[in-house]
């Protein structure tokens, strides 16, 4: 177990706490662990995320709900715009159906041309899926810091370990209000294209056809140089 705790720390760039890696044996190695002897097993390693200290800033101000829910400022404001890569993301999930099965979809974008930076498929909406989307999204851009990331209040995006990785990559949160989806309108109108242009028209057999559709839709998205297709609002 120590040599599979120490694997994983290692592959987050030694980026991940015992809550992080509690959470990947549970989600991606089915194991039923209790987080104390995660955290005990991480002591005894003296592992322990490496978390760069937040400068203070005037421009967030996170109001703690409950103990494992934060809910951040709307410092996106609808204002869409991006005058450079990497300044402003917004994020997302959606489901789909087939027959009895779901498919949630995590899905990241940069407001500086709509581009789709990471997005994960899977079987459940937790707190795991949206991580990975914003590990994703590090591993492929690298400088991070300072990036204005918005969501709506769903409990992934409130939740203490999402909130625990922006901070560690010392992006700046920022969250809808309620009952506002415009607040979050691009990756909003992005969803609805993706299901009226890849999903709705044709017939969809099964989970593994659904994620190959979105896998395309989404290449072809982020590829094609005059979009036909995509979001209709101005971003």
């Amino acid at each position: 177990m120590k040599e599979l705790v120490i694997e994983l720390y290692e592959a987050s760039d030694k980026q991940w706490g015992y809550r992080r890696i509690h959470m990947e044996l549970q989600e991606e190695y089915k194991m039923e662990i209790n987080h104390k002897r995660v955290y005990r097993l991480c002591r005894d390693l003296n592992i322990q995320s490496i978390i760069r200290r937040k400068r203070k800033s005037q421009n967030i101000n996170l109001h703690k709900q409950t103990e494992t829910e934060v809910i951040a400022e709307n410092l996106l404001n609808r204002d869409f715009t991006a005058t450079k890569p990497n300044k402003k993301w917004v994020t997302d999930i959606t489901t789909f159906k087939v027959g009895s099965n779901s498919l949630y979809l995590s899905a990241l974008m940069d407001l500086f041309g709509n581009e789709i930076l990471a997005y994960e498929m899977g079987s459940k909406a937790g707190s795991s899926l949206v991580i990975k989307t914003v590990y994703s999204a590090v591993q492929k851009e690298k400088d991070v810091q300072d990036v204005l990331l918005h969501s709506d209040r769903g409990g992934q995006y409130t939740s203490k370990i999402y909130q625990d990785t922006l901070e560690a990559y010392e992006i700046k949160a920022s969250m809808s209000r309620p009952g506002n989806p415009i607040d979050n309108a691009c990756i909003e109108s992005f969803f609805s294209h993706l299901k009226s242009e890849a999903i709705h028209p044709y017939s969809v057999q099964n989970i593994e056809d659904l994620k190959a559709k979105i896998h395309d839709y989404i290449y072809r998205y982020n590829h094609k140089k005059t979009k036909t297709f995509g979001p209709a609002v101005s971003c």
